[in-house]
C-alpha cells in the first residue's frame, strides 16, 4: 500500500542529523506498517510492543540510561541491535510514558541509532510527560488521501494528472467522470488501511462496510482507556453526534438527552486528543497565523474518516457505487467533511494542522466560507459546492473584505476553471492546493 508518508520515513532515515521519531495519529490509520516498511530499508528491524509483551516495559521502568535500555531490548528480543544498522521500533508506547522520556536520551546518548515510537493513544502519555524538546521529532498519520486510495489500486497515472493539472484547463469529459466516479467509491469505502486493503482485494463492499462496523466497536473499547468511568457514556454521545452535526457549529444543545455542556465538553476534548475527531474552529481570516484570530467557542467538528461517519449514521453507502453524482449533490456535508479530511492528510505532515473556517453573522446578510488555509503570507479562502450551482457570494465577499486574500478557491463537481479571483478545483484534486501552499502564492 502506498503512502505518502513513506518518502517522508526515508527522508528521516538518510538524514545525518535525525532525532528519535514519534509517529502519531489514531488507531488502525497504518502507522504499524509505516514502521515496517521503512524496517524493510535497514539490515534488520527489531519490533517492541509495550502493549502485548508487558515484561519489555520494566526495561524503561528501571532508569533512563539509554545504552543500558539498547543492550535490555536486544536481550529481551533476541536480535542484535546496531547503531546504524537497525531499526528500533517501540510500538504503543503510551503503555509506559517513561519510555517516551526515554526517547530524549537515544537522541544524546546514541545519536546514529534509527528509533521510532508509535502509539494509537500516544498524545495521552505526551499531555502526561511531555516531549523532550528539541530532542524527538512527530509524524502525524490520517487515513489514506484519495490520491493514496488511487495509487493503491495502481493508477498513479491519474494521481500524476491531478497533481500536475493546470487549474486553467478543463480535463477531458470522460476522464473527469470516471474521477468523479472514483471519488464516489472512496466515500463509500474511506481510508482507513485496513478496509482499502478490503476493497482491493475483494472489491466486496458488504464485507468493507462490516469492517466500517468492527472499527467503530474498536474506537468505543479504547473509550475505558483515556475517559474516566464516569465519562464514558459521554464520550459515547459525542462520538455518535459527531457525524449527525456535520457541516454547521457544533451545538450540544442540538444533542437529544438531558445532557450539558459542561459534561460533553471534556468527552469531545478526549476525542480530538484520540484523533477520532478534528475541529474546524472559527476564524475572523484577518492576519496570520490564522490560529491567532480564532473565536474558540465557534467551531464545526469532523470525523476522523469520512466512511465511518456515514456507518455511524446508517446510511446507504452502495448509493456511491450507484449513482455518485446524485450522492454528491445530496449530501454536501459529508462533501464538506471530505475536503476537510482531504486538507489535513496534504498538510505539513512534520507539525499537528489545524482547519478553520469563516462566518460572518452581520443582521442584513450571513455569509460563510467552508476553510482557511495560509499559503506563505497570504489567506486563501476555499468554498466546497456539492451541487451544480455557481453562486459564490460568500467567497466574494470574503475576498472583498480580506485585502490579505488574493484569490479563492471552489472545489465541487464541475471542471477546472478559472473565473476572476476564483480558481475552480474538481472535488477530486484537493491534493493540487498543496503545490500552492508551498509555493506561497
Amino acid at each position: 500500500m502506498k503512502r505518502f508518508i513513506d518518502e517522508e520515513l526515508i527522508a528521516w532515515k538518510n538524514i545525518s542529523y535525525r532525532k528519535p521519531l514519534l509517529l502519531r495519529g489514531a488507531r488502525q490509520v497504518g502507522k504499524t506498517y509505516a514502521a515496517r516498511q521503512l524496517g524493510k530499508q535497514f539490515a534488520s528491524f527489531v519490533q517492541i510492543n509495550l502493549e502485548v509483551q508487558p515484561e519489555a516495559r520494566k526495561i524503561f521502568e528501571k532508569d533512563l540510561d539509554a545504552k543500558r535500555i539498547m543492550r535490555d531490548l536486544s536481550l529481551f528480543s533476541a536480535q542484535p541491535i546496531i547503531p546504524g544498522e537497525t531499526l528500533l521500533f517501540i510500538d504503543e508506547i503510551q503503555i509506559t510514558p517513561q519510555a517516551v522520556t526515554a526517547l530524549r536520551y537515544f537522541y544524546e546518548e546514541i545519536p546514529e541509532l534509527h528509533v521510532i515510537a508509535a502509539g494509537s493513544l500516544l498524545d495521552f502519555a505526551i499531555e502526561q510527560v511531555g516531549i523532550p524538546v528539541g530532542r524527538v521529532e512527530s509524524l502525524y498519520l490520517y487515513p489514506l488521501s484519495f490520491l493514496e486510495f488511487l495509487l493503491s489500486m495502481n493508477n498513479d497515472v491519474l494521481v500524476q494528472e491531478i497533481i500536475a493539472h493546470s487549474v486553467e484547463e478543463p480535463l477531458s469529459e470522460p476522464v473527469h467522470n470516471k474521477l468523479l466516479s472514483l471519488l464516489g467509491e472512496y466515500i463509500a469505502i474511506g481510508g482507513m488501511p485496513g478496509v482499502v486493503d478490503c476493497w482491493i482485494t475483494t472489491k466486496d463492499p458488504s464485507r468493507c462496510f462490516a469492517l466500517h462496523h468492527a472499527l467503530l466497536d474498536t474506537y468505543r473499547q479504547d473509550f475505558v482507556k483515556y475517559a474516566t468511568k464516569h465519562q464514558i457514556k459521554y464520550v459515547d454521545v459525542i462520538f455518535n453526534n459527531i457525524p449527525r452535526q456535520l457541516g454547521r457549529k457544533f451545538k450540544y444543545s442540538d444533542i437529544e438527552g438531558d445532557y450539558r455542556k459542561r459534561e460533553l465538553s471534556p468527552a469531545l476534548e478526549l476525542l480530538i486528543t484520540a484523533g477520532v475527531a478534528h475541529k474546524v474552529t472559527h476564524s475572523s481570516g484577518q492576519g496570520i497565523p490564522l490560529g491567532a484570530t480564532v473565536d474558540p467557542q465557534n467551531y464545526k467538528v469532523i470525523f476522523l474518516d469520512i466512511a465511518l461517519s456515514q456507518a455511524i449514521l446508517g446510511l446507504d453507502l452502495e448509493s456511491w457505487f450507484l449513482d455518485p453524482q446524485q450522492q454528491f449533490i445530496n449530501k454536501g456535508e459529508l462533501v464538506e467533511a471530505f475536503v476537510g479530511q482531504e486538507l489535513l492528510v496534504y498538510a505539513n505532515p512534520h507539525a499537528k494542522s489545524n482547519l478553520y473556517y469563516w462566518q460572518r453573522n452581520a443582521p442584513s446578510s450571513t455569509a460563510e466560507v467552508d476553510y482557511l488555509i495560509q499559503s506563505g503570507e497570504k489567506i486563501i479562502p476555499i468554498e466546497v459546492k456539492s451541487g451544480v450551482g455557481t453562486t459564490l457570494r460568500s467567497l466574494n465577499l470574503f475576498l472583498e473584505s480580506h485585502p490579505n486574500a488574493p484569490r479563492g478557491i471552489r472545489f465541487s463537481m464541475q471542471n477546472y476553471s478559472v473565473f476572476g479571483l476564483i480558481q475552480s478545483f474538481p472535488l477530486y484534486a484537493v491534493a493540487a492546493i498543496q503545490k500552492q501552499r508551498a509555493g506561497g502564492n
